[in-house]
């Protein structure tokens, strides 16, 4: 930490905390603890229960966390592909051409998503490339709204990286690919986990493209927990979000341990 003393030290502890428990700890807290009650009319919940934890487990809304997983996890490895791609493509562009493209990247996050669900929706509704009612225009709207992200995050690495690496393989007669495939990709491996965090992350708690394009048989998580707590199921919505925000955990851990591996590598 910057601060040295022993007094500032506890004082910034105590301004984090007292910023950090009302602020992110106690909603939290608030929706765990609605995800085991029957009922809340005082200061805690009463009649706790795990009912909405087994029908969270189960039917459509264990199809939905499926979907969700699915949606996410191929929204994020196209997202990384092609951010990737141009993230490399654009380091060897003069500037003002490297500005223009991230422009272009940052668009989609620069407006609001809903606008970019509706754009989908009427771009591919019509032949040759009509994708309205079917998953894959999910995938496609929430690959959209994370590229940006993957972009800029291996934008970001690719400047960092010592060309030294590079030059050495090339005076030694490795070719381009042999390059990028054996030195610049193996050094992007930790931004390249990280961004594919992220881009999971928010591919999962995605609603507001969603719901303009999901269709019947590829519900994801997020729309049950909406279409839950529209109609004033809060307990079961909580318990939803709960199971949501615990798929998520579960994955990023996943992806933090590959990262760190990546990282000694």
């Amino acid at each position: 930490m910057l601060v040295h003393s022993r007094g500032a030290k506890w004082a910034v502890w105590a301004v984090f905390f007292v910023l950090f428990l009302p602020l992110f700890a106690l909603p939290l807290l608030v929706v765990l603890g609605a995800s085991f009650a029957t009922n809340w009319s005082s200061v805690l919940p009463s009649g706790l229960t795990a009912a909405h934890y087994d029908a969270a487990t189960r039917g459509e809304a264990l199809q939905a966390l499926t979907t969700s997983l699915v949606t996410a996890l191929a929204a994020s490895l196209l997202a990384l592909a092609v951010g990737t791609w141009a993230a490399l493509a654009a380091h060897a562009l003069p500037k003002p051409l490297r500005r223009v493209l991230d422009a272009l990247f940052v668009l989609p996050v620069a407006v609001p998503s809903v606008v970019v669900g509706l754009a989908v929706l009427v771009a591919f509704s019509r032949p040759p490339l009509l994708l309205n009612g079917t998953r894959w225009i999910v995938i496609l709207a929430h690959t959209v709204l994370v590229t940006a992200f993957a972009y800029q995050s291996v934008s970001a690495a690719v400047t960092r990286l010592d060309p030294a690496y590079e030059q050495a393989a090339a005076s030694l007669g490795g070719r381009p690919a042999y390059v990028l495939w054996r030195i610049r990709l193996p050094l992007l491996l930790p931004s390249l986990t990280a961004a594919a965090g992220l881009c999971f992350a928010l591919s999962m708690g995605e609603l507001s493209a969603t719901v303009m394009l999901y269709p019947p048989d590829w519900t994801p998580l997020p729309v049950l927990v909406y279409a839950a707590t529209d109609r004033g199921a809060l307990f079961a919505g909580s318990a939803l979000a709960m199971v949501l925000m615990a798929a998520t955990l579960t994955v990023l851990l996943v992806v933090s341990r590959i990262r760190t591996r990546a990282s000694y590598r």
